[in-house]
Order: C-alpha cells, then structure tokens, then sequence
C-alpha cells in the first residue's frame, strides 16, 4: 500500500498509507529508526454501539491544504452517519505530531462519539523491550525504550490529558493488541504494560443534532522524558490549534519565498511543482542526508529499504533544490557527501542517515575478479550538481572549504578510474544498479563531473588540475562518441563491455541514454543522439491506457503479473521526466517546446491526489507500485517545469 500525505521537520518524519493509518515513524533522524516498524496505527470511531476503524468502508479524500505540510484528509462513513475532517502535521520548530479532528454529525440526531488512537510501537524497530504506561504527572501515555521517548496526549470537549486509556500487550497468542479493548467502546485503564507493548487512548465527544465537536491529539518524540514533558507542557501552553497555524504559516512561506515565473504552465501543473519541494523537504534529514525513499512497504519485496542516501538521487534532488533557491539544503547535503566520501575518492552505493556505510547489494567479487562496488555516476553526479548549486548561489566560501576534501578527491577518483587504452571510465555498476560494465550514462556523469571540477579548479586558480580534468572529459566524450556509439541501430548503446577488440554493445534501450544530452555531453540536435531520442520515444511507450515510458526493454523490477505482453516495463515517473527534460532541451521555439508538455501533464495526471509521485505505476490500473513518495520523482518533475519556464522566458524575451 503507498504511502501518502508524508509530514516531517526534519526530525521527525510520519507517513500514512492509503486507508489514513500512520504507517512510518522516524525518529530523530529521517529515514532510520523506524519506530513503527511498519505496523499501522489505528485510528477509529465509536457510535451508536459500533466500532468503525478508518479503513475500506470510509470514503476518503487525503490531501494537503494548499502550499503547506498540513494535510487535509476528508472521511466520510454513510452508514455511521458521520463526517470527520482531520488536519495532521508535524510542528515545524518542535518534534511533535499534531492532529486535529472535526466531527460532524449528519443523522440530525444527538450522540456520543469516542474517538479510538492506537499505537504499535516497535522503538527501534523491535519490539521486546518496549514499556507503555500512563503517566500521572502528564495525564499521557508514554511509550519509551532506552533513549527513545514517545508521549501521547490528548485534549476535547473542553477537557485536556488522556482520560480514557489502556496499555496491554501485542503479538503474542490471544492478545492482538488494545485495538481490541476499543472495539466494545470502552478502554480498560490499564497502566502499564512492558515488553511487546502497545496503548490506545480515547476521547469523548457530545455532538449536538446536525452538530460538529473539535478535538486534537498529539504525538511528542523525545531522547527522555524530560524532553517530551516540556514538548507536551508547550502544545497546552500554545494550543494545538496554534500549532498547526503557525506552522502552515512556515511552509507556505518556505514554498513561497522565491518569486517565479512559470510560462505558459497551468494551474496543475504549479501545484505539483509546489507540492514535490514540499514533498522533498519531508525526505531530507536537517543534517543533510537526502533519502531516497520513506515508504517501509518495500522491506516486503527485499528485506531491505529504500531509507538511505544515493549519491545519484541526492545529487539530482540537490541540483533541483539549488535551481530553484534552496541553498541551505543543499548546503548540508554537500557536507554530508564530503564527510561519508572514502579516501580514494569515491562513494559506495549508499548511506544510513547518520552517515555510516548502510548494506551494500553490489558484488566485490566478478568473474572471480576483485572489482569496486560502486556506481560511478554517484560520485560524478555529486561533482556537476555541487557546480549548479554554486553557480545558482555564488557562496565561494563554502565551496572553498569543500574544494580539497570533495572535490579534488572525487576529481582525483574519476581521472584514475579510466581504462588506460579507450580513456572511457573502468567498469562499475549502472545506475539502475543491475549491471556492471561501461555505461554510456555513467559515462555522460563522469563527463559532467570532470567539467564541473574543472570549472571550480580555475575559479581558484588550480590551473594544473583545471586542464587535466577538462584533457580527461574531452578525451572522454570522444572515446564515448568511437566505442559507445552503435553504428548498425545508428545511435547509442546503453553500455559497452570489455574484449580484445574493445566492446561488445549492449543494443536494449534504455531510457537513460537521454543523460548524454540533458548532462550536457553532446547537444540534443546532433543527429546521433535524436536518433536515440527517438529510439526511446518508439520503444518504451507504454501501450496501454495509463501510458508512460518505461526504463528500458524488458524491464523486470516490480513487473506485475498481469502486465500485457509485450510491454517493456512499468511506467517511471523519472523516464518519463527525463524525455520531456530532452524536448526541452532541443527546443528551439514554442512549438518544439510543447511537445514536452504530454510527459509533464502525464506526471500531474497520475499523481495521488495529495501530489505524490511514486516510484512507477501498474500499467494497467496506474496503481502506485514500489516506494511513493519517491524523493527522485518528485525532483525530476521540480526540474522538467523549471527548465520549461526557464526555456519559455527565454524565448518570450
């Protein structure tokens, strides 16, 4: 199930899935620690002698208010005669996650309502050890393990603290959970409970005939009781409803703060452009860490997790937040790559949120041969992305103190790691993270990142190594244009793997050769590479009624069965992006520039309704497949428009 209306300040980070449960909790860092383990939170009403948990019989509409990161979700029960109107986010200057609930009554008739909370803490991500009890001195349930601390409060119909409540024990025979308990319309009082733990609290509410009853509920994330004590003494003190106020005042100021012009771009599209930097900051640790992905659904596929930094997917989401004016993200990302980046210059796949190595699925062992486990365009990509956000932001400072231990040791890395004889880059793992050989995307990276070193190279008058990294990018781009063109399908392949007369190609395309246009290795007109352009517009359409372009051939990951024969694969949101970044590109007037308007309306048309973008789609039903929100998705898109208007003002002036 994806995961929808995601809100974080960077500490503290809460997804919810389609049916409204929160589903993800991280805590203190963005993407580790996952104290719910994936468990839902139920959250339910009680009425007229009825249990009703959020789930299939409500009819739900999960949005955001506009421009911020307060949702406004929408539940509607027929049956039940009620309508709830919830507003959720995480305050944006303190780690904790407020809710407020509107109900309305629709049988025009009086009636008690009890509003059921349930929490399946797993601190740490397991659950032995964990305590859950209720706590007199802040008339909460607190939920702690070691250094993790959760308090739950409560306030309604006037009244503040958790009156109703029970703690009680999960996942053991004959004990569900206090769901359970709840189910009768009544909570046990139940203290304390220790080991596998878990709590639900309640609020009472009175609803006058056609009346409407406001109640709030929160969630304060501490190291120590202590620190979840103040948090909760400051939401009473404050309120929640100031709370949430000022902090959908923030986020619609952060959003706004850049004046920008966007073309002939419709309403729609401007939504999602705001709503992916929104999304995008949800993902992003406050110590620079871009994760890629949030969404613990995935675990299932793999036993493993999309929660943890690729220099790839950070470095286009940098590059995108640099483009559009948010330096001081991109800032710590920068220093987190220059603190993790090995000696010899290089970043493995990927990294934990407090920077240590995070489970690596590359071999270090090929054909019985000791190889690097890396994908090269990390580490390239980290290199051009650092160039846009100096060129939009002009801080010298900063880059300066990143020049010796970033720059120069990533350089140093991509001018060793060449095959001596071709001068194209030695074998590493592509960026779809499948293949290990030479890479004409991987490649284009490599190219792009020598030029941005040599770029900063002269603008400190480091004309040594500025003349050797542009020699070794030069040589580059004409080895890729001898060994990595295919001259029998007259464009390029995807990749080249070593033989004695050089390389053997690898004709499937793939989606990612548009990289040697919009990197900027060769123009978007050359007629070898509009020959591969159009290569990919004819074969990774997706011939069905949901449409979008695939990744490349006969793409397997996450393929459902009941996909048509014939289809190359599941519809990217990132494939799609990156042709309409090539039209843009190319464009070289209104007309042309149109023709990148279908990918981008496709993004917008099958985003959720909040505007999150996945991962990939069904391509029959459009469902979201693999991880959603997807941080690259939504950077792709932050990108596509603001080259579109940038490409439109141009022709306009």
């Amino acid at each position: 199930m994806p995961k929808d209306i995601p809100v974080s300040n960077g500490n503290l980070l809460c997804n919810f899935d389609q049916d409204y449960r929160i589903r993800d909790l991280y805590f203190p860092l963005i993407g580790q620690e996952n104290h719910s383990k994936g468990r839902p939170f139920r959250f339910g009403v009680w009425v007229d002698g009825r249990c009703s948990w959020i789930g299939p019989e409500w009819e739900k509409d999960l949005r955001y208010h506009d421009n911020s990161l307060v949702t406004l979700v929408s539940l509607k029960n027929e049956s039940l005669g009620l309508e709830l109107r919830c507003h959720d986010t995480v305050d944006a200057d303190s780690d904790v996650y407020i809710k407020k609930i509107e109900v309305t009554d629709t049988m025009k008739k009086e009636r008690r309502i009890r509003l059921f909370f349930c929490h399946d803490f797993h601190l740490y991500g397991n659950d032995i050890g964990d305590t859950a009890y209720f706590d007199p001195r802040t008339r909460a349930i607190i939920h702690y393990k070691a250094n993790r601390y959760f308090l739950i409060c409560c306030s309604g119909a006037g009244r503040h603290g958790v009156e109703h409540y029970s703690c009680g024990d999960k996942e053991m025979p004959g004990r569900e959970g206090t769901w359970r308990d709840a189910e009768d319309g009544e909570l046990s009082g139940n203290p304390i409970s220790w080991g596998s733990a878990d709590s639900t609290v309640g609020i009472w509410l009175d609803l006058a005939p056609g009346g409407k009853a406001t109640a709030y509920y929160w969630i304060a994330a501490g190291t120590n009781y202590r620190d979840v004590a103040g948090l909760n003494r400051d939401v009473m003190n404050r309120s929640p409803e100031e709370c949430i106020r000022r902090t959908s005042g923030y986020w619609k100021t952060w959003v706004g703060k850049e004046e920008r012009t966007f073309g002939d771009l419709p309403r729609a599209v401007i939504e999602i452009f705001n709503r992916s930097l929104l999304v995008l900051r949800t993902q992003i640790d406050n110590r620079g860490a871009i994760i890629a992905a949030n969404d613990s659904d995935i675990v299932r596929f793999g036993r493993d997790t999309y929660s943890y930094m690729w220099g790839r997917d950070g470095a286009f989401v940098a590059a995108a937040l640099a483009k559009t004016g948010y330096s001081h993200v991109c800032m710590k990302f920068f220093d987190f790559c220059s603190r993790v980046i090995s000696e010899e210059g290089y970043l493995y796949q990927h990294y934990n949120p407090d920077g240590s190595l995070a489970s690596n699925w590359h071999s270090w062992l090929i054909d019985g041969k000791e190889v690097l486990p890396v994908q090269e365009d990390s580490t390239a990509l980290i290199l051009w992305a650092l160039w846009i956000h100096y060129d939009c932001s002009k801080d010298v400072e900063f880059i300066r103190s990143l020049y010796k231990r970033l720059i120069k040791k990533a350089a140093g890395f991509l001018l060793a790691h060449r095959d001596p004889e071709t001068l194209l880059p030695m074998p590493s793992y592509d960026l779809w993270e499948e293949r290990y050989g030479v890479h004409s995307f991987t490649t284009a990276a490599v190219i792009a990142g020598l030029g941005a070193a040599a770029r900063f190279a002269r603008l400190f008058g480091d004309s040594a190594p500025a003349v050797e990294y542009e020699t070794a990018a030069l040589q580059m781009r004409k080895a890729l244009k001898r060994h990595l063109y295919h001259t029998g399908l007259r464009r390029y392949a995807r990749s080249g793997y070593r033989n004695d007369d050089g390389y053997e190609l690898d004709e499937v395309i793939d989606v990612s050769l548009m990289g040697l246009a919009t990197l900027g290795v060769f123009s978007p007109e050359e007629p070898e590479i509009v020959e591969t352009a159009e290569a990919v517009r004819e074969q990774l359409w997706i011939e069905t009624p949901v449409g979008g372009y695939a990744r490349y051939q006969d793409d397997v990951y996450q393929r459902p069965v009941d996909a048509p024969d014939g289809t190359p694969g599941n519809p990217w949101f990132i494939s799609t992006l990156w042709l309409a970044e090539y039209l843009v590109s190319r464009a070289k007037d209104l007309r042309g520039l149109h023709e990148a308007l279908p990918g981008i309306h496709w993004c917008v048309n099958n985003a959720l309704p909040s505007g999150v973008l996945a991962e990939q789609l069904h391509p029959l039903t459009g469902a979201p497949l693999s991880v959603s929100p997807l941080t690259w998705s939504h950077s792709a898109f932050v990108w596509v428009a603001h080259q579109y208007a940038e490409k439109f003002t141009s022709m306009k002036s």
